[in-house]
């Protein structure tokens, strides 16, 4: 008997094609460095995930990026409002950056409900809590001591990956050390978003067989 298939080929089809653009374009433009972020870590799990209809690679990036990434739609309806929440979308609006990187970057707004909409058909698996909270803090740890940190005029070229070193770009905060910046990543991170997300999801999408 053939197994049922939970997702339909053409969304795994053109998700591919998506990430078949979107993985050379950023690698010419930003550098491999930029696939370090974690929406950019979801966007090749979520592939991986889809066509294997694994739960649990799928879970992960739902427990992990389905709060930051709602709260990116939040930031970019404010902007497209002229009220920004927090600034974090505002390179959306940048007109220096070409509007094609711009229109790519995109995914941060339809990738949420992609993944809540994956969930939902191959049931959400409780081990992505602790997978994706490894995960997050190796990203963390690899970020903080090997890749570049805010500077005044980054360019294109990612630092301060996943706000390792405050929530700016152009210099690093100095409210507390280093250090306990990035302590309190590791530990507020699953703590205050990755746990929240996960417990909701544990209790209100289906279950997924393991």
């Amino acid at each position: 008997m053939a197994t049922k298939r939970l997702l339909p080929l053409s969304v795994k089809l053109a998700y591919t094609a998506f990430m078949a653009i979107l993985i050379p374009v950023y690698w010419i433009n930003y550098g491999p460095t930029n696939f370090l972020y974690f929406c950019d870590i979801s966007l090749i799990l979520t592939l991986a995930g889809m066509w294997l209809e694994s739960p649990l690679l799928v879970s992960m990036c739902a427990a992990g990026i389905l709060a930051p990434q709602t709260f990116w739609v939040l930031d970019f309806l404010g902007n497209l409002a002229g009220r920004p929440l927090v600034g974090m979308t505002n390179y959306m609006f940048n007109a220096s950056t070409s509007l094609f990187l711009r229109g790519l970057s995109l995914f941060h707004g339809w990738l949420p409900f992609l993944l809540a909409w994956l969930v939902w058909r191959t049931g959400y698996d409780a081990r992505a809590f602790k997978a994706w909270t490894a995960l997050s803090i190796a990203s963390i740890l690899v970020c903080f001591f090997f890749m570049p940190p805010p500077r005044p005029d980054p360019g294109l070229t990612p630092v301060n990956i996943n706000y390792v070193w405050g929530m700016s770009d152009t210099q690093a905060q100095t409210w507390v050390p280093a250090w306990a910046w990035v302590t309190g990543l590791i530990v507020g991170l699953p703590l205050l978003v990755f746990l929240p997300t996960h417990l909701f999801l544990s209790r209100y999408a289906p279950r997924a067989t393991v």
